[in-house]
């Protein structure tokens, strides 16, 4: 597909820095891709709250565009549509948090949430007051059987009035219960197309017939809750203000604001011809548009379609919407003279989870260990192409390049590391996974590695009964941070049977070898029965029945990386040779 791009790998760093440029009251936080006030020093010591929001690029132009005066404080930008990582929310948390405290608006994904969450816990151990609020106006989805609502277009209202009740001076408490309300009062609904293409992929997300479109979809480039013919914009109009106006419970004389979005490639004459039909499907109601906003404000690349977005209004949110605000992607902001130079701020270099520098050891005492973790990493890079593909059926298709991003940084970042001592090395892999893989993996597998580490610490052993208590508490964090459990079809569906058929092989005497061995044959059994299960987590629970016969992809990456384990130790006569 044509676009207007370098190298994808660096396809998000260029876009926020010409954004940067554009506009001079915008910095860059070094290192990171957040994108904050350039008087955010200034403002952190003043008595008003910070606001965060975020997620995965390709949604521009948010969420940097709405960093500014009277809206966001930052922005934290994951690569395309994945979430970014839990450290380079703390950053931004650490660069505009004061005394006033910060509020996260959050987008309900999964991997948004757990990486904002995890950051908000680490903030409030720094001693600055952090608080979040989840944003679920997909009136396409009903309350169960799936993941939660998702956060869609309608979060850029909820940035509004979070934004304009901060500048008023509120508390964050204050800034919070509006936003909250703000979340509640607003519904969304939309109608793609045309699938949309991730920079570096050749293929569209989804491919539609010539005269089909997608009804009720997120905003991650998958299908929607329906497939449906093409009819007239004033059908879908129609189709789409009923099901927010009958979700959000609106009746004659409420009063609305009312937004129009831009899914990526809509020509602005379609915009105007549906902001014209819903003017009139909402007046025929008796409902009035006190307020209309018709443009580009949350995207999914270059997606064909629209979304459209409803508020109930009172006086006190009127003016809020109303209040001055002065951002790139806000309507009315005056033009501004692009800026020779990007201003960049340092970022806050404190350790997350106080560790040290890293160590320089003798490469020798680690070469075991080294050896392992090479296999590991060449099965999940020779997967990546498997990985993307299973992803792009019954998710976004990020989880195989995320996974490899991650394999490449322990092998960059582990070269002068020491791997001799399990709980360290497994302590070290935490850091860099949730570092650089964003989206729901990096978390995920940061608590896994994270609390096996303390469960080798703990244990001071090497042995069988110590791996065997180090898997099981892997899989109890991941179960912990992630909400799900066997049979949601996720990578604990893998998982879980791995570490129970491990547990049981080494209560019976066998060699660590010969317990991986059956943990790989339950694992693969467990992939495989995801075929089979409605998906209750994660993206693929939007699709329902429409992922069963596909087994879901962190499921399969759990077996590609126990293969490449096990391929490991055939050059060893047991595990805990390799891995001591």
């Amino acid at each position: 597909m044509k676009k207007l791009i370098n190298d994808p790998k660096y396809a998000v760093p260029e876009m926020l820095e010409g954004l940067v440029r554009a506009n001079p009251t915008l910095a860059l936080l070094d290192g990171e891709n957040v994108v904050l006030r350039s008087d955010a020093a200034a403002l952190r010591d003043r008595d008003e709250v910070a606001l965060i929001s975020g997620g995965g690029a390709g949604h521009e132009p948010a969420h940097a565009g709405y960093v500014g005066a009277g809206l966001l404080t930052a922005a934290v930008s994951g690569d395309v549509f994945s979430s970014p990582s839990t450290d380079a929310v703390l950053s931004a948390i650490r660069a505009v948090g004061g005394p006033a405290g910060v509020l996260l608006i959050v987008k309900n994904y999964t991997g948004d949430r757990l990486n904002f969450g995890l950051a908000a816990e680490l903030g409030r151990l720094d001693g600055i007051p952090v608080d979040m609020v989840l944003v679920g106006d997909d009136v396409a989805l009903g309350t169960g059987g799936h993941a939660g609502r998702r956060g869609v277009a309608g979060t850029v209202l909820v940035h509004k009035v979070a934004g304009a009740a901060a500048a008023a001076g509120l508390s964050l408490s204050e800034v919070k219960a509006e936003a909250e309300a703000a979340a509640r009062a607003v519904g969304t609904m939309g109608v793609a197309l045309s699938g949309c293409t991730v920079p570096g992929v050749d293929e569209a997300s989804f491919d539609l017939g010539y005269r089909e479109v997608e009804l009720g979809l997120g905003i991650h480039g998958e299908p929607g809750v329906e497939r449906t013919r093409l009819v007239s914009a004033d059908a879908f109009t129609d189709r789409l203000i009923d099901a927010i106006v009958e979700d959000k419970g609106l009746a004659a004389g409420d009063e609305v604001a009312l937004l129009v979005n831009n899914l990526g490639a809509t020509p602005t004459m379609e915009l105007n011809i549906v902001a014209r039909r819903a003017f009139s499907r909402l007046s025929d109601k008796g409902i009035k548009v006190k307020r209309v906003l018709c443009g580009t404000f949350l995207t999914a690349l270059d997606m064909a379609g629209c979304s459209l977005s409803l508020i109930k209004l009172d006086a006190a949110r009127l003016a809020r919407l109303d209040a001055s605000a002065t951002a790139p992607a806000w309507p009315a902001l005056p033009l501004s003279s692009p800026t020779q130079a990007v201003t960049r701020i340092e970022p806050d270099k404190r350790s997350v989870d106080g560790a040290g520098a890293a160590e320089k050891v003798d490469v020798k005492a680690a070469a075991s260990a080294r050896r392992v973790l090479r296999h590991v990493i060449a099965a999940v890079r020779d997967a990546e192409g498997e990985l993307i593909a299973l992803d792009r059926t019954v998710g976004d298709g990020d989880l195989g390049i995320s996974l490899t991003r991650g394999v490449d940084a322990l092998e960059r970042e582990l070269s002068d590391r020491d791997l001799a001592d399990p709980s360290k090395a497994l302590r070290a892999i935490s850091g860099i996974l949730r570092k650089v893989v964003g989206g729901t993996s990096g978390p995920l597998y940061a608590i896994a590695t994270l609390r096996a580490s303390e469960k080798l610490r703990a244990a001071q052993s090497t042995d069988a009964a110590a791996w065997s208590e180090a898997f099981d508490a892997a899989c109890s964090g991941i179960a912990d941070l992630g909400g799900a459990k066997v049979g949601d079809r996720t990578m604990l569906d893998a998982l879980v049977p791995a570490a129970v058929a491990f547990r049981e092989a080494v209560t019976h005497g066998n060699v660590l070898r010969v317990a991986l061995d059956d943990a790989l044959a339950a694992a693969r059994a467990g992939a495989a029965t995801t075929a089979t299960l409605l998906p209750r987590r994660g993206r693929s629970s939007y699709l329902g029945t429409r992922a069963v016969g596909h087994s879901d992809p962190g499921a399969e990456a759990v077996v590609i990386w126990l293969e490449g384990l096990r391929q490991a130790l055939d050059q060893r006569a047991t595990l805990g040779e390799k891995l001591s």
